[in-house]
């Protein structure tokens, strides 16, 4: 196996390894979401949207990003094999949870009035907010639970609390919502928060770690760096979320919690069957850029690899959703929520582009250049969120599809561009190629769609999924060599029966 198919073959694993988990507990949302349809509608949909994007906004602020910066720290600390340095680092971690959590709380407690009035432009939410801050508290407990588990590569332990917290949740939350309809709203909130705790406290405390006491102002000055780069690093996060809540301000203004409602379920169908990719940059294909980011053809040789494995397990996905988007989202929600497929049938195209630019938008990361990504991403959300809302003003839903899709070719253009000029970033003929073909596939899926009447519509998708499958198929043959991956799975299935016969 050559060193380039060895690339691809890590790719695709981590893909596979870090989608896993995300399968089951799609399939958990997915039954989550359709109870919710059925019994809340797109009006209940819609509330529980702008509160759960509210107390996000706030997290993220009130958080310090200590879920993203402190997993450096103790996965350092982990490494020394000094056990006073990790329960000393656990210690700090433990410490800054409560802060920050209580801050959150607090602010969201004593801003309740103004929450609500900003968010649905009246009082009448305002014991909703006070009742949920509790659950700025508990998140954030429960986040720095897990990064000590995540810190420590307790990966199994991580998706076991992952895996129960959503299982768990669903049992809890939909008879809540069916005895209490909209009035089981925060009560469900809150008990999910609770259980997610609860779960990552118990297998957090499967990891020995001896304890340490730390005081609030070791806590601060100890935990200074570990929050600095924390809220250096959530900062385009912020962004992102203080955008997507004022989109959903925007449209609870001009079309009402409903459309709020239709607008969130739509994207949570998009963003939910492309996370598993996505997900997989943040883990694996981050950490090894960073470790080649400062050779220029390195970097470039790594970022065309991902960005093809991308694409080519993306591609088939997305023409199967721009065929049968319409069964899609009458099984997963209900017929009442069909007006959306107007809008993911745009923003399905939208994520050909958003798949290439997030690709290479990590080199500016893995650079170092943490002040380049920020301006990056700050320039990027501000246009997508003009785009936003003018493509609502215009076209309702389907224009926020339209914006979607416009938004990130434009952004995928900017990160190309800027990585051109700093760093000689260029596309690969391979990657360029793939690329093209499975553009012209989706474009092909999605005006056969549009302009086709059934069943001639799904006659000519059902050809157009089979041949962005079969591009996929032989583009992944030939990169991660699936012969001696199914050589090396067979020799694993045979070896324990070769060892009970030597016994």
């Amino acid at each position: 196996m050559t060193e380039k198919q060895s690339s691809y073959r890590q790719i695709f694993k981590a893909t596979s390894l870090f989608g896993g988990v995300q399968v089951f507990t799609i399939l958990i949302s997915v039954i989550r979401s359709k109870f919710i349809a059925v019994l809340l509608g797109p009006g209940g949909m819609g509330i529980a949207g702008l509160i759960n994007s509210t107390l996000k906004l706030i997290e993220g602020f009130s958080g310090f990003g200590l879920g993203t910066s402190a997993v450096k720290n103790v996965a350092a600390a982990n490494a020394s094999n000094d056990t006073n340095k990790l329960s000393s680092v656990v210690g700090v971690l433990r410490r800054l949870v409560w802060i920050t959590g209580l801050l959150g709380a607090v602010v969201t407690f004593i801003l309740s009035p103004w929450l609500s009035q900003l968010t649905f432009g009246s009082h009448d939410y305002s014991t909703a907010f006070k009742w949920v801050s509790i659950t700025l508290l508990l998140n954030q407990l429960s986040i720095g639970q897990g990064v000590v588990l995540r810190g420590m590569r307790q990966i199994r332990l991580m998706a076991k609390a992952t895996l129960a917290g959503s299982f768990l949740g669903l049992f809890v939350s939909i008879p809540l919502y069916y005895f209490y309809g909209i009035k089981g709203i925060v009560p469900a909130i809150i008990a999910s928060s609770l259980l997610s705790l609860l779960l990552t406290t118990y297998f957090s405390g499967k990891v020995k770690i001896k304890e340490a006491r730390v005081n609030f102002s070791d806590a601060l000055d100890e935990g200074k760096d570990m929050v600095k780069m924390g809220f250096m690093l959530s900062l385009s996060g912020l962004i992102a979320l203080g955008a997507s809540y004022i989109v959903r301000i925007f449209i609870s203004s001009k079309g009402g919690v409903e459309q709020v409602g239709l607008y969130n379920a739509g994207f949570a169908i998009i963003n939910t069957y492309v996370g598993m990719v996505f997900t997989s940059m943040a883990t694996d294909y981050y950490p090894r850029l960073s470790g080649v980011a400062h050779n220029n053809n390195a970097a470039r040789e790594l970022i065309n690899e991902q960005a093809e494995i991308a694409i080519l397990i993306l591609a088939p996905i997305l023409t199967f959703f721009l065929v049968f988007i319409n069964w899609i989202v009458i099984i997963l929600y209900s017929s009442r929520f069909v007006a959306v497929n107007s809008m993911i049938l745009w923003a399905a195209m939208g994520i050909y582009f958003k798949s290439a630019s997030f690709s290479i938008g990590y080199i500016l990361l893995a650079k170092g250049a943490s002040k380049l990504f920020l301006w990056n991403e700050l320039a990027a959300n501000i246009y997508i969120l003009a785009f936003n809302i003018i493509g609502y003003s215009l076209a309702g839903l389907e224009g926020l599809g339209i914006s979607f899709m416009a938004g990130y070719f434009v952004h995928f253009l900017q990160v190309f561009f800027v990585s051109r000029i700093k760093y000689n970033f260029y596309f690969d003929r391979s990657f360029t190629r793939i690329f093209l073909l499975q553009l012209s596939l989706g474009v092909l899926c999605f005006l056969a769609v549009k302009m086709l009447e059934q069943p001639f519509s799904y006659i000519a998708g059902v050809i157009l999924i089979v041949t962005s499958l079969g591009v996929s198929y032989f583009g992944l043959r030939d990169r991660i060599d699936f012969k001696k991956v199914l050589q090396k799975i067979k020799g694993k299935l045979r070896k324990p029966e070769n060892s009970d016969s030597e016994k």
